[in-house]
């Protein structure tokens, strides 16, 4: 009677453990978190990608990036810091993209959380030898474009017939990119911007608060990331959409002298 009672308890065990077995193999396995941006063509025609951010353990980052329409060769690649729009000093140095337009980079230095509210670029350069030729980048972190935006009318002075639009839009951490789109400009200009406080009816109007980015007459474009006014005062996009003020563009930087085209932002419209 002993042995059989032995008998059925292995058996039982048996039964209990194969049974464990066969839930954990049936567990969902879980991903692990990821996060991609975008790469944008930056100074060669055709380049496009993504810079994917893996979370590997607590402590560790897989950064892969992928190009598309890139050159043969190898193509160094680093994370910088500030926004693509005004460059910064390199943080971490990436493996380059190889011949597959691949790379992959394991990072210890930072966790995805901190990687995912970083205040940086990615960028991608041609050569060892053309580090001046950039041929992707993208903002990462809270730098990431949102779906919240403002696009203000610039409207024509005098006999200039430049117009334009502003565009604001508001990142993750709150700064504001500003794009100036202008119709009529001379390529090969360089127009000076800046943002008044005041309005555009005001007489005399007011004086710069922020000086932008001049517009580049070829390109018909400007871009300037925001952060805070000329004398460091912090200002974020919300601050923007009530702020009392306008923008100028001028002909040349003599004085700023000239003013083509302008129009009201903020609690003016």
């Amino acid at each position: 009677m002993k042995k059989k009672n032995s008998g059925i308890i292995f058996i039982t065990l048996l039964a209990i453990i194969f049974a464990g077995a066969s839930c954990k193999s049936n567990d969902p396995v879980v991903p692990p978190a990821e996060t991609s941006y975008s790469l944008k063509v930056k100074d060669v025609l055709g380049v496009s990608g993504t810079v994917t951010f893996i979370e590997t353990s607590t402590n560790s980052v897989t950064i892969e990036i992928e190009l598309t329409g890139a050159s043969a060769g190898t193509h160094p690649a680093e994370l910088c810091m500030n926004s693509a729009v005004e460059g910064g000093t390199v943080a971490l140095v990436l493996n380059p993209v190889d011949e597959t337009g691949k790379s992959s980079t394991l990072v210890t230095t930072m966790t995805y959380k901190e990687l995912n509210a970083y205040d940086g670029f990615v960028q991608i350069h041609k050569s060892s030898t053309e580090q001046n030729v950039i041929l992707a980048n993208g903002d990462i972190g809270g730098n990431k474009i949102t779906s919240t935006s403002k696009t203000y009318i610039l409207s024509a002075v005098g006999t200039f017939n430049v117009s334009g639009t502003a565009l604001f839009e508001k990142r993750v951490n709150g700064n504001t990119l500003v794009t100036i789109t202008l119709s009529g400009a001379i390529a090969g200009q360089s127009y000076p911007a800046s943002i008044n406080i005041g309005s555009i009816a005001s007489v005399g109007g007011g004086g710069i608060t922020k000086t932008l980015n001049p517009v580049n007459g070829t390109t018909n474009k400007s871009y300037t990331n925001i952060k805070a006014l000329d004398n460091n005062l912090a200002i974020t996009y919300d601050n923007w959409m009530v702020y009392l003020g306008y923008i100028n563009i001028y002909q040349n930087s003599d004085e700023n002298a000239n003013i083509i085209c302008h129009g009201d932002i903020g609690s003016n419209i």
